[in-house]
């Protein structure tokens, strides 16, 4: 029998099998993500929660950065969740692709919890965090933004069957593993990263950077999951549809800069909304140049250079002093950064 690496097949329950390979490079993915096993209760947050209590170790601004970053997080980590459970797990056929997307659904309980655990840790007041999404400007324009350029693909006669199908299903998968995952989290891990850099709520960086790893993955798998579907049904890919996800990709970006600009009125952690225009125009760049787009941001700099540093060495915590296992595959994808 001819062997087939169709990611969207005509049935959507099928026997999955795996093997002979038919996506070897969605296969390493799932060992890598594998290899990346962590959990929020193995970090300690004993200090984290001394300092959040003490008056004196973080300002009202650094505070505020953090129930913004958490705030933004409960609720995309949610849709994100949600879609993929609902959405992609059910059209994407191939066996190796469903065999790693049980594996990000993992994950995306994993984030979920590590905002739990981060509101129990500080005695967050929900309405901070979990209904920032409806309270804040900011976090609602993006969570906003992604409901408008998504369509009801739940919907009785929604298929994947046609072109047009297909194409309506691309732009989901663009929307959350390019958009959601690949563009809108950026600036928030860079923010509490840069918390930790200054010795400040360690154990909240060293869940973002497992988060920031777990997501670099994601954002390989999607991209991959894109172009392999474009490959398959050349037609899909048309010139009004790289302008629509061009333009998509721009107005990300500006979100997320008005997101910086909210959070960093003043500039702290040696940070300025500023630099946030030059961070989020290279990581918009990256994700242009991932699915083939040529158009590209003016500013392609990486003004936080210590980030991949940080994420590579886990240079925010004492080697003696870590309570968490370190990644297996540490030098996986430090260009998403």
């Amino acid at each position: 029998m001819k062997k087939s690496g169709i990611i969207l097949g005509d049935k959507v329950a099928v026997v999955g099998q795996i093997l002979p390979h038919k996506h070897p490079e969605v296969w390493k993915m799932y060992l890598d993500g594998v290899g990346n096993n962590w959990t929020p209760t193995e970090v300690d947050m004993s200090k984290d929660i001394d300092q959040w209590k003490d008056g004196q170790t973080l300002s009202k601004d650094e505070q505020l950065l953090v129930r913004r970053c958490l705030g933004f997080f409960a609720g995309t980590e949610s849709l994100v969740g949600t879609n993929l459970l609902t959405t992609v797990a059910k059209w994407v056929t191939d066996a190796e692709c469903r065999q790693y997307l049980l594996r990000q659904a993992y994950e995306e309980s994993l984030h979920n919890w590590t905002v739990v655990t981060c509101c129990d840790s500080f005695n967050l007041k929900v309405d901070e965090v979990y209904e920032a999404h409806l309270n804040i400007p900011s976090i609602k324009a993006k969570d906003d933004f992604l409901m408008e350029i998504t369509t009801d693909i739940h919907r009785e006669d929604f298929s994947t069957k046609t072109v047009e199908g297909k194409r309506e299903f691309l732009r989901n998968l663009i929307s959350y593993y390019l958009i959601a995952e690949g563009t809108f989290f950026f600036s928030g891990f860079a923010m509490i990263l840069a918390l930790g850099r200054q010795n400040k709520l360690q154990g909240l960086s060293e869940q973002i950077r497992f988060t920031l790893r777990d997501e670099s993955i994601h954002i390989k798998f999607g991209t991959y999951l894109i172009n392999a579907i474009c490959d398959e049904t050349p037609s899909i890919w048309t010139k009004k549809f790289e302008e629509e996800t061009t333009e998509h990709i721009k107005k990300a970006v500006q979100l997320e800069i008005d997101y910086a600009h909210d959070v960093l009125p003043r500039g702290i952690l040696g940070l300025n909304a500023e630099m946030f225009v030059d961070y989020m125009q290279y990581i918009g760049n990256r994700r242009l140049e991932g699915i083939g787009i040529e158009y590209r941001f003016e500013s392609d700099s990486n003004p936080f250079p210590w980030l991949s540093e940080i994420v590579e060495t886990g240079a925010m915590t004492n080697f003696f002093e870590r309570k968490v296992k370190d990644y297996q595959h540490s030098g996986n994808l430090v260009d998403d950064f």
